[in-house]
């Protein structure tokens, strides 16, 4: 007997069509399960809040010093469907920076302004199978950035954001951030400045990258603007809205804006499922089957392609830099709500 949920379009139904037939004529059979209802959605929500609340495991990014300041024991999780719903449970509007997470979405700006082909040859897309701050990883690899989600393609993926002029380009990141939240979303002036004190590291790989030729506006300009991106608040509740948005084909669930265009968000899924949790991508991928994209500040975002998007935020994170009672609230949820998109 075969068991599938049915509220995935498209590519689902097509191979639902076709096993019908093909049963059919074997003489088997199959059953459908529906999608959850809301009650059921948000008592999975609330079992995985309190089965995970008490986990103590990691601690707090404190290279950055502003994090470091942050209640451990805050713990958030947001779901959003296509069709704009939206639960919460715990800490969910609580505001914090969004860090690493807005590569992914800036990623999406960029390949939605500029093309595909353009992320392809300029930053690259493949895993680097090393920390997200690596120096070695440019050296390394022929291609230098590699990736839109480790620091050094993040970096390199803000300097072709367009604009001929810094607060041009920071307008376009920030609009861009504000239309996947659906709401105007702000900077965090503290973490801002904390980590503008802190950043020596990032500004290191920029001038690598430029001196390859891999970098393609001003080394202080484009670092600067990449802090800035980092440093915006979000709650676990905009964050959900923003893969949700990704969940939903590019439109977000909550204002009905089409935010980027459908036939470019399998792109931003691929990368974000290839090196959304830094160097752990793959256990990730391996465990919870979803694309994803974390942050040192505790938040950490997935897809369910047609599905959901879902968040989850606390502070302790592991020693990849993933979030330790996100990544297990996660992993519940998807587990009891199915979602995994190779099941």
């Amino acid at each position: 007997m075969y068991q599938f949920n049915t509220y995935r379009p498209n590519l689902r139904t097509l191979v639902i069509q076709c096993l019908l037939v093909s049963c059919t004529a074997l003489g088997a059979s199959i059953t459908f399960a529906s999608s959850p209802s809301p009650a059921e959605i948000e008592k999975v929500l609330a079992d995985a809040h309190s089965k995970f609340k008490g986990v103590k495991d990691g601690a707090s990014a404190d290279y950055i010093p502003a994090l470091a300041e942050v209640d451990p024991e805050l713990f958030g999780i947001s779901l959003v469907t296509p069709d704009g719903r939206v639960y919460d449970v715990g800490d969910s509007n609580y505001t914090f920076s969004i860090q690493s997470i807005s590569k992914a979405f800036i990623a999406a700006t960029v390949i939605e302004n500029q093309g595909t082909q353009n992320m392809m040859d300029k930053i690259g897309v493949d895993a680097t199978g090393q920390p997200f701050n690596s120096i070695k990883a440019i050296e390394m690899i022929d291609e230098r950035s590699v990736n839109p989600l480790v620091n050094a393609g993040a970096i390199a993926t803000v300097s072709m954001v367009q604009g001929n002029t810094p607060e041009a380009k920071w307008a376009t990141i920030a609009g861009s951030l504000d239309a996947f939240a659906g709401r105007k979303l702000q900077v965090m002036q503290d973490v801002y400045a904390s980590e503008t004190a802190t950043n020596g590291r990032n500004q290191a790989i920029a001038k690598l990258l430029a001196a390859y030729g891999r970098l393609y506006d001003d080394v202080g300009v484009s670092v600067d603007l990449y802090t800035r991106q980092c440093s915006v608040g979000v709650t676990s509740h905009d964050l959900a809205v923003m893969a949700g948005t990704l969940a939903a084909g590019g439109k977000n669930p909550v204002t009905g804006k089409q935010v980027i265009s459908a036939e470019n968000v399998p792109e931003v899924l691929a990368i974000m499922a290839t090196a959304g949790l830094y160097d752990d991508s793959g256990i990730w991928l391996y465990n919870v089957g979803l694309p994803a994209k974390s942050g040192v500040g505790g938040g950490i975002v997935a897809v369910s392609p047609g599905d959901y998007g879902i968040a989850a935020f606390s502070p302790r994170v592991d020693a990849a830099g993933n979030s330790v009672r996100a990544q297990l609230a996660i992993d519940y949820i998807v587990e009891r709500l199915g979602g995994n998109i190779f099941e």
